[in-house]
Order: structure tokens, then sequence, then C-alpha cells
């Protein structure tokens, strides 16, 4: 489980440079490291064993796309978890998505607060808010 903020490495992989140049920001506001990649390939050569934090990923780049590469993670045993990002949103992408154990899919445009709310969930960054009294 990640302590906060700063011990998190967030890997982004989007072929789009106005994206990931955005992403990238956002995360640096968080307080997040931002590693950015243009393509699946680039990435994989960088995700090591141990490291930590989270991928957000999008599921459509030329060449390689999001699935390839969360099955590439799959099968090399890096335990990263994934967060993809489709402008697609249909039944049959989110249903592979989940087969490959992706955490969780945000359609494009994503929502900054949404996104950063799946990043604190998927690696234990956040704080979990007390539930609400039940009514006497």
């Amino acid at each position: 489980m990640v302590k906060s903020a700063a011990d998190l490495d967030v890997y982004v992989v989007d072929d789009d440079a106005s994206v990931r140049s955005g992403l990238a920001r956002l995360m640096r506001s968080a307080g997040h490291r931002a590693l950015t990649f243009d393509c699946g390939e680039a990435f994989l050569t960088q995700a090591a064993q141990g490291a930590v934090g989270c991928v957000v990923l999008d599921i459509s780049m030329p060449g390689m796309n999001g699935l390839q590469v969360r099955e590439r993670l799959m099968r090399a045993a890096v335990a990263l978890p994934v967060i993809a990002l489709s402008a697609r949103d249909d039944d049959e992408t989110r249903r592979l998505a989940r087969a490959l154990g992706v955490r969780f899919f945000l359609r494009k445009p994503v929502d900054d607060q949404a996104l950063l709310d799946a990043i604190d969930w998927v690696t234990g960054s956040g704080e979990v808010a007390p539930s609400p009294a039940p009514p006497r």
C-alpha cells in the first residue's frame, strides 16, 4: 500500500501529445510523479517489477493498443494496477478490459477528479472518509 502521493508514480500511456501533457500536469498538481509514454512499446521497456503506482492507459492507440499492453504486463507479472481511458465506450471493450484485470474504465474526455479518485482507490493512497452515522 502506498503511504502518500509523493511515493506514487503514475505512468501515462497515450498517443495524443496534448492528452499526455494535460494528464501529466494533473498528476503533478495532485503530488504524483508523472511518467509519460507515447506508445505501449515505449512504456513496456520501462515498466519494472516492483514499481509503485499505477498506469493510466489509453485503449485506442496505433500499433500496440492498450488491451495488448495490459496483456503483456500480466504475462510479465508486472503488478501495476491499470486505469483505462477510451473515447470508445462499448460493452465489448469494457468486457475485454475487465477480463484483463483493468481496475477502472473511464471515458474520454475524463473528469479530472474522477481520475484522481480512481488513482487513489487503485493504489490505496487516498484517505477513506468515514461513513456517516446512521440516523437514530
